[in-house]
């Protein structure tokens, strides 16, 4: 298979790599990561008018009719620099759901305005009790009228405090653990009925508790079959387990080209430390385990269009190697820096961070593992 990049795609990625040197220079990510939003809107506005957010979507809907692929180039080079604006949250996930599962109303308003950078969306699907499973859900949606009325607790909803819109898993029918009676719906952040605790998470991003109260909807609000989300939801999350494992490739080689640098200047007993032959293993294994979570992305990514079941094998592969290598990449790029590799100072540990963050968003690798299996 070629792997080589088309002329676009190098255009595409020497654009990110330009944003990145010039927006994520250390000391701007540590004041944008200090800041009340945790991003700059500039910085998304930017992002807009370059068009990355509607590359993969298709020309109909106002995007550029690109592939995953691209998005995957994309967030690589963003993950190289740590880049804290909500494009997995916004793009990746809740504007594929839109893409896929959207009335025309709500792709003409929505999702074209996600393309444009007006809307930030955040996914509210996670419970307490679920542990990764989503069809756990006790958050329920019960008729009112013309419409619905939400209530339940989320957790962990990343990028909410950015967002302006909420795309809520709830309960309308059926038991706890049912996979059918789940339905999707596309709310208002701050409409009556929703309380939100914002809160910083290790990695320096932004999520949010929300509490349902009896949010009222109508049945505009619904994105998808009412009863009948989850299949949608399952494939916005391999996008979004695609997405972050292309993010996590990128944080684990910048992290391994940051060793090896400060291996060939750092001395020790009067050599350079990267003249240790174990330390030049670890970094190899560093290499490595990067290289093979690339592969698994790259395969992830190119799955997504295939049947549900070959596209969930390729993104809880993908999402286990993540889990494995971005805890071992981080771990030795600490050890080698020595204990100032965990300062607030240098951007190592920053790094190895989100890096575990990543590794239990959308699951761990035991549920990954698990959900391989059962995918067999």
């Amino acid at each position: 298979m070629d792997f080589s990049l088309s002329d676009e795609q190098k255009l595409l990625t020497d654009s990110v790599q330009r944003f990145v040197r010039q927006q994520y220079e250390f000391e701007k990510w540590r004041a944008l990561a200090k800041s009340e939003e945790g991003f700059s809107r500039e910085n998304w506005a930017q992002m807009a008018e370059l068009g990355w957010f509607g590359i993969s979507f298709p020309e109909e809907v106002g995007g550029l009719g690109g592939s995953p692929v691209d998005t995957m180039l994309m967030l690589e080079e963003m993950g190289k620099g740590n880049v804290l604006e909500p494009f997995v949250s916004t793009v990746a996930v809740c504007g594929t759901l839109l893409a896929k599962a959207g009335s025309d109303a709500q792709k003409e308003e929505v999702l074209a305005g996600i393309i444009e950078g007006r809307h930030i969306v955040a996914l509210a699907h996670a419970e307490a009790q679920a542990r990764y499973n989503l069809a756990d859900v006790t958050t329920e949606a019960k008729a009112d009228g013309d419409g619905f009325s939400i209530s339940g607790k989320k957790i962990v909803v990343f990028d909410a405090p950015a967002a302006d819109k909420l795309v809520v898993l709830a309960r309308t029918a059926g038991g706890q653990r049912d996979e059918d009676g789940l339905s999707l719906f596309l709310i208002d952040r701050d409409m009556d009925g929703v309380e939100r605790r914002d809160y910083r998470t290790i990695d320096n991003r932004r999520a949010s508790e929300i509490t349902f109260s009896g949010a009222k909807v109508g049945k505009d609000a619904l994105v998808g079959p009412k009863d009948g989300a989850l299949p949608f939801l399952e494939e916005a999350v391999d996008h979004g387990i695609a997405a972050i494992c292309a993010e996590a490739v990128g944080a684990m080689q910048h992290l391994q080209q940051q060793t090896v640098e400060y291996a060939k200047t750092r001395k020790q007993f009067g050599v350079p430390i990267g003249s240790f032959q174990v330390l030049q293993h670890r970094m190899v294994d560093m290499m490595i385990h990067a290289e093979e979570t690339k592969s698994l992305a790259m395969l992830a990514t190119l799955k997504l269009d295939a049947d549900a079941q070959e596209r969930g094998r390729a993104a809880s592969a993908a999402k286990a190697q993540l889990s494995k290598a971005g805890r071992y990449v981080g771990q030795q790029a600490v050890q080698i820096h020595g204990g100032m590799g965990m300062t607030d100072e240098l951007d190592i540990g920053h790094y190895f961070k989100h890096l575990m963050a990543l590794e239990t968003r959308f699951g761990d690798g035991d549920h990954h593992l698990k959900r391989f299996g059962a995918l067999s």
